[in-house]
């Protein structure tokens, strides 16, 4: 019952040589979702044509992204280099830690950013006033305190138990569920905890989210004509597709069951999220998104 003082991550385990590319595809993605949010943040800031609440808080969430997947895929490249990588438990616990307060954020400026969309569109003569300056700052505040503070306790209540024997986490990060397992008191604790939190700060932002963009549906089939509805859908197009592939993919991967002979395809459907949809998000914004094209476009000129 000695306790353990690090951890192993044992990656994707044995892939019979195709780790050398592997890591050269995950690098070369790594760096293109880096460069890609930069891009982003830089358009943002540079344009005064998007110093708009709806840029505001898409400045925040590549800024977010960045770190987002700065937390999770140096580590996995290192996995892929070396079959059974030792993490320390402190490491793991930060690792952890800012993952889950990253994705709780993330969670809430989406919910953010489709209420900026649902006043713009059901309420567009108070939109100035109601998403003024001081009122984008305390919206973007509250998301980051919330996202920060969501994960304390689940944190704290899962590395307070004891691991002993088995150290192996059978992942290419320190997530919920396989640190969870390698428990050996009891887990129930921190099990409902883990289920209270996500129902709280994953859940809450979703339903707040899913309810604005009834209503912005509901409001654009009122319009009349169809160039109109087409304008109107245009402006929340991109977030949309956003929010599919961010809730979609963290549904797939936390609602499969949890089962040893799951285990490989948990992890690779964990990829969509920690890499596949931070690679993705980028181009959606730029691709379906007129005004960053156009001041994208004058900042190459």
């Amino acid at each position: 019952m000695t306790q353990i003082s690090e951890f192993i991550l044992l990656g994707f385990g044995d892939l019979h040589g195709l780790q050398f590319f592997l890591f050269g595809l995950f690098l070369t993605i790594y760096i293109l979702t880096l460069m890609g949010n930069i891009v982003i943040l830089t358009v943002v800031l540079a344009d005064n044509s998007l110093h708009t609440p709806m840029y505001f808080f898409l400045g925040h969430f590549s800024f977010l992204e960045i770190g987002y997947t700065t937390t999770i895929e140096p580590m996995m490249l290192r996995t892929l280099l070396s079959a059974h990588e030792p993490i320390s438990i402190l490491a793991c616990a930060c690792q952890f830690y800012f993952f889950a307060a990253m994705v709780a954020t993330e969670c809430f400026f989406l919910a953010v950013m489709s209420y900026d969309r649902y006043i713009a569109i059901c309420n567009p003569l108070h939109y100035t006033s109601i998403m003024d300056y001081w009122g984008c700052l305390q919206l973007a505040g509250a998301s980051w305190m919330a996202g920060f503070l969501a994960p304390v306790l689940l944190m704290v209540l899962i590395f307070r138990l004891t691991f002993c024997a088995a150290n192996e986490i059978d992942h290419f990060f320190c997530d919920l569920k396989p640190i969870i397992k390698l428990a050996c008191t009891d887990t129930q604790i921190a099990e409902t905890t883990s289920f209270i939190c996500t129902s709280l700060f994953a859940l809450g932002p979703f339903l707040l989210t899913l309810a604005s963009y009834i209503h912005i549906i509901t409001t654009i089939m009122r319009i009349p004509s169809t160039t109109g509805k087409q304008r109107a859908f245009s402006t929340c197009s991109s977030h949309l597709t956003v929010v599919t592939l961010y809730y979609g993919t963290l549904g797939i991967v936390y609602g499969f069951p949890s089962r040893p002979h799951y285990e490989d395809l948990l992890k690779l459907l964990s990829l969509l999220y920690t890499v596949l949809t931070p690679a993705l998000n980028p181009i959606i914004y730029t691709l379906r998104n007129k005004d960053v094209k156009v001041a994208l476009r004058k900042m190459l000129q």
